[in-house]
């Protein structure tokens, strides 16, 4: 499913939005910002990913690694 979003921009950067989807081969200025959107979305996510991570590398070590083992051996089951 598509939308269809009006934005407002200057005359100097729909110039810049021109030449890059025109040099970078996009077929159209739309599909052109749509892969910015997208490649954003991505790198999001990514920081958010890091974030967890992160959170998870900092947070209190409350079960051996025995303990952590068995109960995914179970879980497996």
């Amino acid at each position: 499913m598509t939308a269809t979003m009006n934005i407002s921009i200057s005359d100097s950067l729909k110039s810049f939005i021109d030449e890059r989807a025109k040099s970078r081969g996009f077929g159209s200025n739309s599909e052109y910002l749509s892969d910015l959107v997208r490649k954003n979305e991505i790198e999001s996510a990514k920081e958010q990913l890091r974030g967890l991570i992160e959170q998870g590398l900092n947070s209190p070590i409350n079960r051996t690694w025995d303990e952590l083992k068995s109960d995914l051996l179970q879980r497996a089951k």
